[in-house]
């Protein structure tokens, strides 16, 4: 019998194609932490204080510099490998749901937000007229813990899931999962900052209900950086995800290996759902409503498309009445030769001034279908099932992915 080739596959091997599954951020976070622990090791160096998140001495001294220091050092190897594990499939679905510069700002986003909270708590424990508790002014906090817990709140919103499991002993309801958490690891481990995950959470709800909304950038923001010479590089890694922000596609992400298993989330249900999920921030009235749960700014999957396809379709019938119209008192003179072209919503039309008029809206429509297969083989399908289910779908990019899911499926 033939041997299975992924099954037989050693652990060299095996452990390649998990590290090439992961994007570009997620990556780079976990390389980065880790290269910092390494030299911290080699150098013996140890002094924390100096870089940890000390409430009084960013309050006292303006040391605001703790706060992005403090979550790219960790204390032990435990601590690094722990956290690193945690955040790799954490950090792979929301890349590639949100794309990598936009996941880039999101740790940006959750670390000021998580520092905000530390010191506002802190603050109102050590002041309160009842009992001051001035401890938490002086606890040292280190580690990306504090990220993950509001990515593991975000992550399970956009889920949708009812449960989730903890450790594979129990499952727990959806909506109490990241408490859990904060619960049994402040019973189980020693030297937890319970403050530090405690705002984690606070900022992962923040995020998801809305509280953020004005501080999201618009798709042009991540569009103009994408765009940027400087990282020109980085983009053509192959794990760099494309916001896509402002492009006629909404937020279909370019980088998506289909053989790797989700942790958390449907594949399906990713691309069936995504235009609802992506955070959006309304700019002008006639936007259509916003779903509550996760705001923003992202657009609907494919609906720029399909309404400058309908403004197409209805300026190119327009052209044809007023010419069919015309034709009998105004023949044209410099006419080609007569041409009976196919425009891209299935009507034929003949004579000559009619295919002058159409002939661009088929080159468009051709530009357009082919810039949509290359996106589907770019995301990892084979480009004759591509073809044929974007075809099938009418050129929508979103009904062919749930065709070619449901293929694989």
């Amino acid at each position: 019998m033939r041997p299975n080739v992924v099954t037989e596959a050693g652990l060299p091997t095996r452990l390649s194609q998990w590290w090439a599954s992961v994007p570009f951020i997620t990556s780079g976070v976990v390389i980065l932490c880790g290269v910092i622990y390494l030299v911290c090791l080699l150098v013996g160096y140890d002094s924390f204080f100096e870089i940890c998140f000390w409430p009084s001495e960013v309050l006292s001294r303006f040391q605001g510099y703790r706060i992005y220091t403090s979550i790219l050092f960790h204390g032990s190897l435990l601590h690094v490998l722990f956290n690193m594990l945690a955040l790799v499939p954490l950090g792979t679905e929301l890349e590639r749901i949100m794309g990598s510069i936009r996941l880039l700002y999101l740790i940006f986003l959750l670390a000021t937000a998580n520092a905000i909270f530390h010191l506002s708590i802190a603050l109102v424990v050590a002041h309160n007229p009842l009992h001051p508790y001035p401890f938490l002014m002086n606890e040292c906090a280190i580690g990306f813990s504090g990220i993950i817990f509001s990515m593991i709140v975000i992550e399970t919103n956009l889920s949708g899931v009812q449960s989730r499991s903890v450790f594979g002993l129990f499952s727990v309801p959806a909506k109490w999962y990241a408490w859990i958490l904060l619960i049994l690891f402040q019973l189980l481990a020693t030297n937890v900052s319970l403050l530090g995950h405690l705002c984690g959470i606070l900022s992962g709800f923040a995020y998801t209900y809305g509280l953020f909304n004005y501080l999201l950038p618009g798709p042009s923001f991540y569009s103009s950086i994408e765009s940027s010479s400087l990282l020109s590089a980085c983009i053509r890694r192959p794990g760099f995800i494309l916001c896509t922000g402002g492009t006629t596609y909404g937020q279909l992400p370019t980088y998506l290996n289909a053989t790797t298993a989700s942790s958390g989330l449907s594949p399906g249900n990713i691309w069936r759902n995504l235009s609802s999920w992506m955070p959006q921030r309304e700019t002008s009235t006639s936007q259509p409503a916003q779903d509550p749960r996760f705001p923003g700014r992202g657009r609907a999957l494919g609906s720029a498309r399909s309404q400058s396809a309908t403004t197409a379709d209805s300026d190119i019938s327009l052209q044809a009445r007023l010419l069919d119209n015309s034709a009998p008192d105004h023949p044209l003179e410099t006419a080609p030769p007569s041409t009976e072209p196919w425009i891209s919503n299935g009507r034929h039309l003949t004579g000559d001034s009619e295919s002058i008029a159409v002939l661009p809206a088929q080159n468009q429509g051709v530009d357009n279908f082919e810039e949509d297969l290359k996106k589907l083989v770019a995301m990892g399908f084979e480009k004759t099932q591509a073809e044929v289910a974007l075809a099938a779908a009418d050129g929508d990019p979103s009904v062919a992915i749930e065709i070619l899911m449901s293929q694989q499926g």
